[in-house]
């Protein structure tokens, strides 16, 4: 989708935070261990978010559990409810942080750093009044919840979603109070997550995953 940049530049007071809570039920075995381009997948992401973001935290997960290595030092935030997706995380991330919050699921094997660039720089310049800044894709109107920055002004919309038990982060944050960055279909390679297992089969063929069992 865009060239990496060779000088990245991290952010005063933005929190990275991998959203690493789930199951991988649909999977059929925990994701976050996976070995893609010879590291797991959490540690892959995690090492993703340090040159943009001052910290980066676990979320859902407890990063000396699943033999992470040398981040072993990175700090494990578990939800305070439950059950209730990475809305819950991003909230839970949101009130410890007590500043923005860049979140990313922790399967997203193509994502690279200058994507993650060109989101900072738009939350960068944005609007104050908007909450949340993502990507959206131009043919479907589709947005990128989990490669997005959170300013604290989203804690009481997502507060209030998880309440009422709606649990859809399009929904918890309306449209106006966004900030879109467009992208085509064409390039939405980067956004590509792992849920099942015709999705391994892809890096498989990309030879990112070498291994064929679990």
């Amino acid at each position: 989708m865009m060239h990496d940049s060779s000088t990245p530049t991290k952010s005063p007071g933005l929190t990275g935070l991998v959203l690493a809570g789930g199951r991988s039920r649909r999977l059929g075995r925990d994701k976050v261990v996976l070995p893609v381009s010879g590291r797991c997948m959490l540690e892959h992401m995690v090492d993703l978010l340090g040159p943009v973001c001052d910290r980066v935290w676990v979320s859902g997960r407890d990063a000396g559990s699943v033999g992470l290595g040398a981040p072993l030092h990175l700090e494990w935030v578990p939800d305070e409810v439950t059950g209730k997706g990475p809305l819950a995380g991003i909230l839970t991330g949101l009130r410890k942080a007590r500043g923005p919050v860049l979140a990313v699921a922790c399967d997203l094997p193509l994502l690279d750093l200058a994507t993650l660039e060109k989101l900072v720089d738009a939350w960068r310049n944005k609007p104050d009044n908007l909450v949340m800044t993502t990507y959206l894709q131009q043919e479907t109107g589709f947005i990128e919840s989990l490669v997005a920055i959170y300013d604290p002004a989203a804690e009481p919309l997502l507060a209030n979603a998880l309440e009422r038990g709606r649990c859809k982060i399009s929904a918890a944050i309306p449209e106006h109070l966004r900030c879109h960055i467009p992208y085509s279909l064409n390039d939405s390679q980067v956004f590509f997550n792992v849920n099942y297992p015709s999705d391994l089969a892809v890096l498989r063929r990309l030879g990112l995953v070498e291994e064929t069992e679990p």
